[in-house]
């Protein structure tokens, strides 16, 4: 009997389902495996019905549920609510899902602050009144899919590696247990560390030192070159089969998209020891707090910032 599948997209670019889409001839040997149940960005299932005659929304009971994207509104919230409901188990799919990813950058700011900026004090926009009809309101900040309802397996990344998705999914069928790697992508990658900086903090697409086509084994560790790598707080696991993290075998720096080491892991607690410990200031910075949570706002990591002040 095939395994039955229900999937939600919800604060997300779309890319966890590009992901999907990428996974190529596996996908091939799974389908005939699995009943697509409801799945929004494949199929016209909808959530009141197909003529919009129920008053709940409501999905399909099913074996295996999947959602991207991280909870912005309240309908996002019911809907995960109603996944939990129906599905024995749970896969939160990519960092939005994992950590509130990009768009939880939208917590540094209150609701209200969120409404004046879009609606009435963008230079782009003519003022005017807050939209509060038919649309579900906004929660109070972007929540990661645990927070709200308890989740069964984790696929980080923006997006989450096609290999990644394979695995879980036929360790699922297989009736195996998936589990990510505790390790860092600094434990994963191959460059050349010594232990110390080579020069002070430098731009992003400033060159990095490095021979097009050399062994990336022989070449200098990115941040000792005096660029930022999120490498030592960022959850391994990106590279797939072949070990080596993607940003890194383009010859550039992580910028953290796997997320923390842990959910009680503190990026910036990380970066700032890590930065230190080869004598490069953080302080050189400005947007610390951001930047070291670009893709795990949720949790708490990142809150609206004093009128006036700074991101700590």
């Amino acid at each position: 009997m095939p395994l039955r599948l229900a999937q939600e997209w919800f604060a997300i670019c779309g890319g966890c389902e590009v992901t999907i889409l990428d996974v190529g001839e596996p996908l091939l040997d799974i389908l005939p495996k699995l009943e697509i149940v409801h799945m929004p960005v494949l199929m016209d299932h909808k959530l009141f019905g197909q003529t919009g005659e129920k008053t709940e929304m409501e999905i399909p009971e099913a074996d295996v549920g999947i959602i991207a994207g991280g909870i912005r509104n309240e309908e996002n919230k019911h809907l995960a609510q109603e996944m939990r409901r129906k599905c024995k188990t749970l896969i939160a799919m990519g960092s939005c899902a994992c950590y509130g990813g990009v768009p939880a950058l939208a917590n540094l700011s209150t609701v209200q602050d969120l409404y004046e900026k879009v609606y009435r004090d963008s230079v782009s926009t003519e003022s005017n009144g807050i939209p509060n009809e038919q649309i579900p309101p906004l929660t109070d900040r972007v929540y990661a899919i645990h927070e709200v309802v308890p989740v069964d397996v984790k696929l980080p990344g923006c997006p989450t590696t096609p290999e990644l998705f394979v695995e879980a999914l036929t360790a699922l069928l297989e009736g195996r247990t998936f589990a990510l790697s505790g390790k860092s992508v600094c434990d994963e990658c191959p460059l050349i560390r010594e232990k110390k900086a080579v020069s002070a903090l430098k731009r992003p697409l400033e060159p990095i030192e490095f021979t097009p086509g050399e062994p990336l084994n022989t070449v200098r560790c990115i941040m000792e070159q005096g660029y930022l790598c999120l490498g030592p707080a960022t959850k391994a696991g990106c590279g797939g089969h072949d070990g080596v993290p993607r940003c890194i075998r383009a010859y550039m720096p992580c910028r953290g998209c796997f997320g923390p080491l842990s959910d009680t892991a503190n990026p910036m607690v990380d970066m700032m020891g890590a930065l230190a410990s080869i004598g490069l200031d953080a302080k050189q910075i400005p947007d610390r707090a951001a930047t070291f949570n670009r893709y795990a706002g949720a949790q708490g990591r990142l809150r609206p910032v004093p009128k006036g002040g700074k991101p700590s």
